[in-house]
């Protein structure tokens, strides 16, 4: 779409980057992709980067996914519309195969790319817009765009301060005073990483007092000038952007680094994942979902408000339709459709909700009439996935205190229990 910058109409499109798998967030991804997996008990991932463009009025998208995209796909059929008084389009690119019979499959980042480059190139625009389906942030892409356009670069990196221990999982890079970038390394090692450390002069410039080491890490958003980004796909054929690409076009051309200065989260581990989540209920800092100019968009359901009955709820996030006999929820998100029976207490838990109250489909010979959780269960530091059963006098507490366990009904990482979609608990489970 067409973006006024400057009094000229600059037109960009979206590429979104949506078919990890997402294996260190498993077993959220044991039956969904990452980009799907419900966030904030009404959102999907993949709606924070697709409403963040639709905010900056960039409204042509691509969404390129590879694992599990049935859901992914459902969804964003389900949620985006657009019509001629609200023009726009979401092209979803998956693996095919070709004419040739050879299936195409994508083998990182800059792969997935390049074998959609055809159909990518189709749209009449100036720049393209790289983003992560798993990421979370409030940014105007406008400001980005702008400053790409001024700085007269092929190539804008958005990156954010961090400390060390962030570093070391990033792509790291160091500027000029104008913020051109004149090193990156992606993931440096102990031997490298102290040379992107930024100076007490570096921290001076930007306002920042740090009695420990700040570097700058790429966020994974990039802004590239089409025609640098074409020729970069073509001419370097290997397949990560962080890993290869990027150090090649720095040698090539001229570009700078867009600083951001707002809260943004990788979600890579289970850990991230729920700590994003209950940042929404305590209003720290965090994903700004209470701004009707920027709105996060996601599927429009008709539900009634949450009926609440009795329950003593605290720094709480209650979703629609949602029917609530619990004993007392503290400090937990309860997505949309949940029911959760007298007696039960959750603490510090993510209930991700349901689709639907109940399916035909999912009336199997073990599940009862609708998804929901039973009467006086203990629930704490867990995330209950979509359409799941729980017991009567069931407790989830992890008792061993495991940081990392793998069972049949339950799973732990980073110390939180997960129970994955689909499960069923039976009455005085104990875990």
């Amino acid at each position: 779409m067409s973006i006024e910058i400057h009094n000229k109409q600059i037109n960009i499109a979206t590429v979104i980057l949506a078919g990890g798998k997402g294996t260190r967030l498993f077993p959220l991804t044991l039956h969904h992709s990452k980009p799907a997996v419900s966030f904030g008990g009404r959102y999907r991932l993949i709606d924070i980067p697709i409403s963040n463009s639709l905010n900056s009025n960039i409204r042509q998208m691509f969404v390129i996914g590879q694992y599990l995209t049935g859901e992914l796909q459902h969804h964003l059929a389900q949620t985006y519309h657009f019509d001629t008084f609200f023009p726009g389009m979401i092209d979803f690119l998956s693996p095919e195969e070709l004419p040739t019979g050879e299936k195409v499959w994508f083998e990182g980042t800059a792969d997935a790319i390049r074998k959609n480059l055809k159909t990518i190139l189709q749209v009449p625009v100036d720049y393209f817009l790289i983003l992560s389906g798993d990421q979370l942030y409030n940014i105007d892409f406008k400001q980005m765009l702008r400053f790409t356009i001024e700085k007269d670069v092929d190539l804008a990196i958005a990156s954010i301060l961090v400390g060390e221990g962030e570093a070391k999982r990033m792509g790291n890079l160091k500027i000029d005073d104008e913020c051109y970038i004149t090193d990156f390394h992606e993931k440096p090692g102990p031997d490298q990483i102290g040379k992107f450390a930024l100076s007490q002069e570096d921290l001076y410039k930007h306002n920042i007092k740090s009695d420990k080491p700040l570097y700058l890490g790429s966020m994974g958003i990039y802004v590239f000038k089409r025609e640098a980004l074409r020729t970069l796909i073509e001419e370097d054929k290997r397949s990560d952007f962080g890993k290869h690409l990027i150090p090649t076009q720095l040698k090539r051309g001229k570009a700078a680094s867009f600083i951001y200065n707002g809260y943004w989260e990788d979600i890579g581990t289970v850990d991230s994942f729920y700590n994003a989540n209950l940042a929404l209920t305590t209003g720290s800092i965090g994903l700004k979902v209470y701004d009707e100019r920027n709105p996060i968009y996601s599927k429009v359901n008709h539900l009634p408000g949450a009926k609440i009955n009795q329950t003593d709820i605290r720094d709480s996030i209650i979703c629609d339709g949602s029917i609530i006999d619990a004993k007392e929820i503290h400090h937990s998100i309860v997505g949309l459709r949940s029911y959760i029976k007298k007696g039960t207490i959750i603490r510090d838990s993510i209930v991700m909700g349901n689709n639907f109250y109940i399916s035909p489909a999912y009336q199997t010979y073990y599940l009862p009439e609708r998804f929901e959780i039973c009467e006086n269960c203990l629930i704490e530091k867990t995330i209950i996935d979509e359409h799941v059963y729980i017991g009567n006098n069931v407790t989830l507490t992890n008792k061993k205190k495991l940081q990392n366990y793998d069972g049949e009904n339950v799973f732990v990482r980073d110390g939180i229990i997960i129970v994955p979609s689909g499960t069923y608990i039976p009455d005085g489970f104990s875990f």
